[in-house]
Parts: C-alpha cells; structure tokens; sequence
C-alpha cells in the first residue's frame, strides 16, 4: 500500500515539469519512482537539465541514463521534487531521514517552486514523532550531543554499524527525538544558531505544493 502511495505521488509530480526545465531532484525512496519515470520521459524526447541533492540520487540517475549537471553551472532551479519525512498541515516539514538535508535544503532555496511527494503516513498533525536530523561538525560533536541531552531532545548519533553516519559533506549527524514539536519555526532557528550545527532537518515555509497518495489517488495540498 504505502509503495503504491509513493509511486502515484511521484507519477503526479511530473505533471508539474516541462519541457526545457533544469530541475531539481531530492533523495529517497518516493524520489525513486520519480527518478525512474523520467529517465523514461528523457529517453522518449524530454529535453531536461537536471540537479541532485545526493551522490545517493546521483548515481541512481546517471545508472538509468539521466545527465546530472554541477548546481553551481545552472543559472536557476526551476522546479526540485523532493520527499520528506513527516509533513504537517502548514506544509512544513521534518527531512533528512536518508541524511541529504544539507544538499536537499540548499537546492530548495535556489528553487523558484518546490513539491513534496509523500504516501499518506507522512502527513501527520504535528511534527516531531520522526527523529529530528541535526548535521554537525565532527569537531566538538560530543559537546553538541551533551547540550541536545541536557535539553531533552533525546539525542542519538547517527551509525553505519559501529561507526559514525557521515553525510556528503563529511558530517556527523545526531537525531532528535522530541516528539512533539509546538513551534517548528523557533526550534529551527533556536538549533541553527548552536556552533557547530550545520543544518537542521526542520524545513519550514519551503514546500509550495505536498503531493500525498492516498491508496488509489492523491490529494494535492498548496501553500496559502
């Protein structure tokens, strides 16, 4: 069911691309069957130039055939299709649950209209029951954790096995687990301005339009 729901909201983003579009493309196992589809459309004739917020999305997309071009050689992002973790009613998110939050919130920013694309379990009242993603600096990591444990955030290191996660960027990530996030917007802030954090997985007033599928159809939320 939930597979089925990720593919037909990936399917309905592409609706939203045209011809000639540089786009922006997310990481994730929804963004998958997105990928997947357009290295279809390309082969049938869509003229694209695309950009990639993960070496993971990368190398998917060069296998099926899909040209991807540096972000910093496009002039502008048209349109980047990314999923997320957990989506509210304000449309804003939590994201950085396969670790890209960094490259994903980088590329939205340059983006002039951002989809997200989700099955129905992501869209939920309140944010916070997915863990938090904060990427951090390797150095003085062990103090970031300390303070996120001392606050009650309920911190976990991120591991591959016994090591480390290390993101694209060579950064650590610690995950939050909060539950219950009343103000995602001073959160955010609240965490980004600690030194040694890099970015927070809280994506706040991005997402223009949530693709979510909901069994046999989607539902198509835009923000106000």
């Amino acid at each position: 069911m939930i597979m089925n729901e990720k593919l037909l909201a990936a399917e309905k983003s592409i609706e939203f691309i045209r011809n000639g579009m540089t786009v922006g493309l997310g990481t994730g196992s929804t963004v998958y069957f997105l990928v997947s589809k357009l290295a279809e459309l390309i082969k049938q004739g869509l003229n694209l130039k695309c950009v990639s917020t993960s070496k993971q999305t990368t190398k998917l997309a060069k296998g099926l055939g899909i040209e991807i071009t540096d972000i910093n050689l496009v002039d502008k992002i048209h349109l980047t299709i990314d999923g997320a973790d957990e989506v509210d009613p304000n449309l804003n998110g939590i994201k950085g649950g396969g670790g890209a939050l960094l490259f994903e919130k980088v590329t939205a920013a340059a983006s002039e209209k951002v989809i997200w694309i989700i099955d129905s379990s992501k869209y939920v009242k309140l944010l916070g029951k997915f863990p938090l993603p904060v990427e951090v600096i390797p150095f003085g990591s062990n103090h970031l954790f300390k303070r996120f444990f001392e606050a009650g955030y309920n911190p976990a290191v991120r591991k591959i096995g016994k090591e480390n996660y290390l993101t694209d960027s060579g950064n650590e990530i610690i995950d939050l687990q909060i539950n219950k996030i009343q103000d995602s917007v001073k959160l955010e802030n609240e965490i980004k301005l600690i030194p040694g954090v890099v970015e927070v997985g809280l994506f706040n007033n991005i997402a223009d339009t949530v693709i979510i599928g909901r069994e046999n159809s989607t539902e198509i939320l835009n923000r106000i």
